[in-house]
């Protein structure tokens, strides 16, 4: 591709478009020019404080020889139809995540990248935190030896908030809750830090009073290939948090953020901790280590728009976005069935079976204002 930058369509204005849209902003790879909505005041609002040009036609935009790339921030369920439609028109996709509402239409997706040559990225823009990005260096470098166990905690008060009017209040859009939209940002950094997860134990409640379909508190304990353990509790249900730490023979390495912050990514350094513990060394001999500044954001889509650029792959795939939403389905597997462990792989063997079926043809929906499942619902 002979461009510098990729010229990019937003689909969705929501809360998350407006996070990417900020992110394109400040970016020399990527650059957002349309955004598409069905509300005509919000779009042109919306347009007028970014700079876009404002439209309702998707089909204009995949004619468009000078847009690149289609950004998708609408509801789950959405994801594979306005996927599909752009890459038979050549459009490379960034999708917010979970890449699908099901596994059957992430492993679609992911199959559009191989039918149609283009490149499909997935935004678990959590593992590009810099915390996470110190802890997998020390991980590769041996600083805590052994690696034995990963625990991380994410959680905020989404699910207090629920209203029948909300898709992620309902099972079909928002499976389990929180552990499709915020859980699977745990899962996908457990995957980089730890490898492929072989089985997956979980346990789930609503405790909310407002009575959703979805759970709202999750606990899920993962067993990798290596052996190693993991755990990810996530809570829709109390205050904001975000952990991760990671335990060897050698000692521990831990990290913390001001959850609140998570939508102002330039802001996340501030108010972080970082630490490493030596094996046989108390509390008062941690190691502060500093926090790096970043913003994952951006971060996620430059790797994309330097896949698309350069041809080459990118770390945020359609397959790696399947993964984690396969573990997300053992998760809810095993709730259903009292704790039993139950393999991501098992899963995606049996939807890659479903995906191959024939799908039937049918009406494409309109493009949606409704945010997107990512960031801190």
């Amino acid at each position: 591709m002979a461009r510098d930058a990729v010229r990019a369509a937003l689909l969705g204005i929501g809360a998350w478009g407006r996070v990417l849209a900020t992110a394109a902003a400040g970016s020399t790879a990527i650059r957002i020019t349309h955004c598409l909505s069905r509300d005509a005041g919000k779009r042109d609002a919306f347009a007028r404080e970014f700079g876009f040009i404002a439209g309702d036609d998707y089909d204009a935009i995949l004619r468009d020889p000078d847009i690149d790339v289609v950004v998708i921030a609408l509801p789950n369920e959405l994801h594979y139809s306005f996927a599909r439609r752009a890459a038979e028109a050549r459009k490379h996709v960034y999708l917010e995540k979970p890449i699908a509402s099901t596994l059957v239409d992430g492993l679609r997706i992911a199959d559009l990248e191989r039918r149609y040559g283009v490149r499909i990225s997935v935004g678990h823009c959590a593992r590009l935190l810099g915390g996470n990005r110190v802890i997998a260096k020390a991980i590769a470098d041996g600083e805590i030896g052994q690696l034995n166990r990963i625990d991380a905690v994410y959680s905020n008060g989404r699910g207090l908030r629920l209203s029948p009017r909300d898709w992620r209040w309902y099972q079909a859009s928002s499976p389990g809750g929180p552990l499709s939209q915020i859980a699977i940002h745990q899962f996908d950094v457990l995957r980089y830090l730890g490898g492929d997860v072989a089985s997956v134990s979980a346990t789930a409640a609503r405790r909310s009073p407002v009575g959703a379909e979805v759970e709202d508190e999750w606990l899920v304990t993962l067993r990798f290939a290596s052996g190693a353990l993991g755990s990810v509790a996530a809570s829709w249900t109390s205050t904001g948090a975000y952990r991760v730490q990671v335990s060897g023979d050698r000692g521990v390495i831990a990290y913390e953020i001001d959850q609140s912050l998570w939508n102002v990514a330039d802001d996340l350094h501030l108010g972080a901790t970082l630490y490493r513990q030596a094996l046989g060394k108390p509390p008062r001999e941690r190691v502060q280590l500093e926090v790096p500044r970043g913003n994952m954001f951006r971060e996620e889509l430059e790797l994309f728009a330097r896949a698309v650029i350069g041809g080459g792959d990118c770390e945020l795939s359609a397959d790696n976005g399947c993964q984690a939403l396969a573990i997300v389905d053992a998760a809810i597997e095993s709730a259903a069935s009292d704790g039993r462990h139950v393999a991501p792989a098992d899963l995606l063997a049996r939807a890659r079976r479903e995906a191959d079926v024939r799908e039937p043809r049918a009406p494409e929906p309109a493009v949606g204002d409704r945010a997107a499942g990512s960031g801190a619902d």
